[in-house]
């Protein structure tokens, strides 16, 4: 199913019909600042585990993002960190970032069997995805429809991303043509920030 939201004022109409998909276990393809994603409530260990399967991988191997509106939700998620590493984050989001903290005890209850010591936090610039963030109420997690960093392979076209994947997921948010360059991964769970992939946003260490 293909779900078509204005890329800057999404229609209050039709964000409600994607939150009832994700309120149901639903799977969804979304736009973000960067690349399409698949998306799911962050809570939903079924839906999570959807995922995996749809890009062939085991839930505590997977490169899952959390998406969240703000920075509110950090520390619900993340260990401590310094004041220096805030002010970073703080600068950087929302933007396409993905920034890398050491994960709190709350993290391995969204993945099943998993020990992750670590997690990313992306808070998108995108109309869409904060839309839905602040009516569904809670973070979404998310990863990149591709299993590589190839640029060449990745799905800008939505009616494309519907044509391959909309047999396994429950819609997929049409928000006009895709990145395909993403995001740029810092990581804050050491002494230091450390630039781990350059993408789309410009690097700030």
């Amino acid at each position: 199913m293909l779900i078509t939201l204005h890329p800057d004022n999404p229609q209050p109409r039709e964000l409600s019909r994607v939150i009832e998909l994700l309120k149901q276990d639903g799977v969804i393809i979304i736009p973000t600042d960067t690349v399409y994603a698949f998306a799911c409530d962050a809570h939903n260990l079924k839906a999570i585990e959807q995922i995996c399967r749809i890009k062939g991988i085991k839930s505590e191997k997977a490169n899952f993002s959390l998406l969240c509106k703000d920075l509110k939700n950090l520390s619900e998620y993340t260990a401590h960190f310094e004041r220096n590493v805030y002010r970073l984050v703080n600068q950087s989001l929302p933007g396409p970032y993905t920034f890398i903290f050491k994960a709190n005890s709350n993290v391995p209850k969204i993945f099943k069997n998993s020990r992750k010591k670590e997690i990313g936090i992306r808070v998108p610039d995108n109309p869409i995805v904060q839309s839905l963030l602040e009516q569904f109420g809670h973070p979404l997690v998310a990863t990149s429809l591709h299993g590589t960093d190839s640029f060449e392979d990745y799905l800008i076209e939505p009616e494309e991303m519907e044509e391959k994947f909309g047999h396994m997921v429950a819609a997929v948010i049409d928000g006009g043509l895709g990145g395909i360059v993403p995001s740029t991964v810092i990581d804050c769970s050491g002494d230091e920030p450390l630039l781990v992939r350059e993408g789309k946003g410009e690097v700030i260490l």
